[in-house]
């Protein structure tokens, strides 16, 4: 059995958000349960997606999601864009990567010259303040920044969708080789879709092991990934989110918006039966 299994300590009452899982061509959800909370569902309609909220009743969180090795498809909602400072493009960033795929002479040609072009502009971190923090639209960037997995993949989507290419954000967990039975916290990668070919893209995984010559591929780091959820720029009108960054990991609802459990602890069952279908 492969199970994603998430756990943290709660006050009674507290309330708390989280995805359910999404299927993919590389994995199944097959089934998801909260223990320790009563729980209904809200959604969020502008990116075709539910939630599940949960009323704590006990004093720690039990989250399972169930999944089989290889599915479907990707969603079609996760390639459209919602309308979100998350998704916008600033109208110098999307001159530039169209004038870059046209250079590269268009098609996956000129993809590869965008993912090259994008992986040339960071150098993986955690911020303070991040390059887009305070703007209506992902701002064009001129020179080397800091960025997280969030951060890179928001620019390279901005980037290759003001070129006219198909392109989703998944957010989830991935677990390493070393570790196989837990994770620290989640992670995300994009997919493209380009004359019926479907590849993922990880610039941060790339970055981490010193290289800028980024190829496709799920995993340039041996191990497994968890999708949770796609999209930037949630709103989710039952709680009151507008516009929220992105919907991975369970999130703790509070007055005037969300905080993150920081006791939070991420395991995994089944890693070889997940790598051995991937």
């Amino acid at each position: 059995m492969i199970e994603l299994t998430y756990r943290f300590g709660v006050s009674e009452g507290a309330r708390f958000v989280t995805p359910m899982g999404m299927t993919t061509p590389h994995v199944s959800v097959l089934g998801f349960d909260i223990e320790g909370a009563r729980v209904s569902g809200v959604a969020a309609p502008n990116c075709g997606q539910m939630l599940a909220m949960g009323v704590a009743d006990a004093e720690e969180i039990a989250i399972r999601v169930r999944f089989a090795p290889n599915g479907t498809a990707y969603p079609e909602q996760m390639f459209y864009p919602t309308d979100s400072r998350y998704t916008r493009s600033a109208a110098a960033l999307a001159g530039e990567t169209r004038g870059l795929a046209e250079a590269a002479g268009g098609g996956a040609a000129g993809m590869q010259a965008i993912v090259a072009h994008v992986a040339g502009l960071f150098e993986y971190g955690h911020p303070e303040e991040r390059f887009y923090e305070g703007q209506d639209e992902l701002p064009q960037l001129c020179s080397l920044a800091q960025g997280s997995c969030v951060d890179i993949n928001a620019y390279l989507i901005a980037a290759l969708r003001a070129a006219g290419y198909d392109a989703g954000y998944i957010y989830g967990v991935f677990v390493p080789e070393e570790k196989k039975t837990w994770a620290v916290d989640g992670h995300c990668w994009v997919v493209t879709r380009h004359d019926g070919l479907f590849q993922e893209w990880d610039i941060a995984h790339f970055l981490k092991m010193g290289t800028r010559d980024i190829r496709p591929g799920l995993n340039p780091k041996p191990g497994v990934r968890l999708p949770m959820a796609h999209s930037m720029g949630w709103t989710v009108p039952v709680l009151g989110i507008t516009d929220f960054k992105l919907m991975g990991l369970p999130l703790h609802l509070v007055d005037g918006g969300v905080q993150d459990f920081p006791d939070m602890r991420l395991s995994l069952t089944g890693y070889d039966d997940l790598a051995a279908g991937s």
